[in-house]
């Protein structure tokens, strides 16, 4: 696929014109100079031709930050070093300037460089809003380029992108559909009633691939998420800093182990709320609207550092979407005392996340790095893994005969059957007399009690108790399954026989 880098100084537009080309906002769009740091891939359609868009990070030689001990960190010069990579690895670049402002030696030295490359190259010129304003194009005409690979545009007004787009059309390979059209073209009309297909196709809704594991990285700032990430995919593919907040759009990055495809997610830091400006604001409601989309969180503490009240709250965001769970203790000295003392006040602290297994890494070393793949696809396979029922239903009969079903106020409780509905994560359903007077305590027993007979390490499993009489979406699923194999009705409810014992599964 023909990749199009996109570079330019911070604040002229790129992230606007990136979501306009993508259709939708993806790069986070703000007046703040310096807000994209890091490269940003999104497959875009330009009338029916497709290609890949990279976003790079704001190019400024004059922005440093300075440190608490008042060194000075160079994070633009490292941002304007992954720019001209990107350039390197893309067929077309898009080097955008402001329109408003008059060339300056950065862009033109800059733009002299991408053009040694021997790409194709165009000049975006952005914030052109009207007619009169298209006289400030004479001005650059300084770097040296041809009149057809400059464009002055208004991404805000909608202004002058159609021919920018046309251009961009031009410059890739034609579509399947374009290629088959052409070669119509030259077919009899007794050659094209051969490619009629008369089978009406149905296109379902695409089924979540089983192989695709999606991980969500998340953690408050400057713990080493981006570390943790180019440390997996064996790249540098976000900007490594030691300054909180480096990252703060969300970079997508899929590899392939074996016959499971990882996408990671790289979450921007998040901010205690009290403390959120408005641009980190909409990327920590991003990073929910992220884990909603993932099947596996890695939250990442520092080792170094004691644990908390933001990590737990973090952690706590997590917890709320039930995903299969890794807690990732980074920069650890591989003291095997340091990491048990961490792990018991981990348990003590994130008791709502005990299903979730710790490992401890050094991003910047590399040690345990290839620990915590495996853990990772361990971990995807308990998300999905479905219990039989017959063999689901022997551990429940085990877990009452263990101990026995309480007898809140003299009522006495019977478990009919149960049967696992859903799975990412597992949930299981009970079938009961009185399931409103369950006590959490039980429930959460018999979950404890399933864990400890089934491989569920790193996931939650979530039980709930039904009545017979209740239609609720698993029950009818449940029945369902048994008309899938022509059983009757009245076999399902054959199955809720009443009698002494606290658990009546027929199998």
């Amino acid at each position: 696929m023909i990749k199009i880098a996109l570079i330019g100084q911070p604040n002229v537009g790129k992230s606007s014109l990136f979501n306009r080309l993508a259709r939708k906002r993806v790069a986070i769009v703000s007046d703040v100079s310096g807000t994209t740091r890091d490269v940003r891939r999104r497959e875009i359609d330009i009338f029916g031709r497709e290609a890949m868009m990279l976003d790079t990070g704001g190019i400024s030689k004059s922005k440093n930050e300075i440190m608490e001990d008042g060194s000075e960190f160079k994070i633009f010069t490292n941002v304007k070093r992954k720019a001209i990579e990107t350039a390197k690895e893309a067929d077309i670049v898009l080097y955008m300037v402001d329109g408003k402002n008059i060339p300056d030696d950065e862009d033109k030295a800059l733009f002299y460089e991408l053009q040694n490359l021997g790409k194709k190259l165009a000049l975006v010129v952005n914030k052109i809003d009207n007619d009169k304003e298209l006289e400030r194009l004479w001005d650059f005409f300084e770097f040296g380029i041809n009149e057809e690979d400059m464009f002055g545009i208004s991404v805000s007004h909608n202004r002058g992108t159609k021919k920018l787009f046309e251009w961009l059309y031009e410059q890739l390979p034609p579509s399947k559909a374009e290629i088959e059209e052409e070669a119509k073209k030259n077919l009899t009309p007794q050659e094209l009633e051969l490619l009629v297909d008369p089978i009406e196709e149905i296109e379902d809704e695409e089924p979540e691939d089983p192989n695709h594991i999606k991980v969500a990285i998340i953690g408050k700032p400057n713990v080493g998420k981006s570390s943790i990430l180019n440390a997996l995919i064996g790249e540098e593919r976000s900007v490594v800093s030691p300054i909180a907040g480096t990252t703060i759009d969300p970079v997508d990055e899929t590899y392939q182990v074996g016959d499971k495809k990882i996408t990671f997610i790289d979450t921007a830091g998040l901010r205690r709320r009290g403390k959120i400006q408005g641009i980190e604001k909409f990327a920590l409601m991003r990073t929910e609207d992220m884990l909603a989309q993932a099947n596996i969180a890695l939250i990442v503490l520092d080792a170094s550092e004691p644990l908390s009240d933001q990590d737990e709250k973090i952690s706590g965001l997590v917890d709320q979407f039930g995903l299969g769970t890794i807690i990732v203790l980074n920069k650890w000295d591989e003291n095997l005392e340091t990491f048990e003392k961490l792990s018991e006040e981990i348990r003590g602290r994130f008791k709502f996340l005990y299903y979730a297994t710790i490992v401890a890494v050094s991003a910047k070393t590399g040690r345990n790095i290839e620990k915590l793949e495996g853990k990772l696809l361990s971990i995807f396979e308990n998300y999905h893994r479905r219990i039989p029922t017959s063999e689901l239903n022997n551990t429940i009969e085990m877990a009452v005969r263990r101990h026995s079903l309480p007898s809140p106020n003299g009522n006495r409780l019977r478990i009919y059957f149960a049967t696992q509905f859903d799975a990412n994560p597992p949930t299981i359903a009970i079938i009961m007399n009185k399931p409103r007077i369950l006590h959490f305590s039980y429930k959460r027993y018999l979950i404890n009690f399933i864990r400890d007979n089934h491989n569920f390490e790193g996931v939650p499993v979530r039980v709930v108790a039904r009545g017979r009489g209740e239609r609720s979406a698993e029950q009818e699923q449940f029945e369902a399954t048994y008309q899938a194999f022509n059983l009757p009705t009245d076999f399902v409810l054959s199955k809720f026989e009443e009698e002494d014992g606290d658990f009546e599964y027929h199998n």
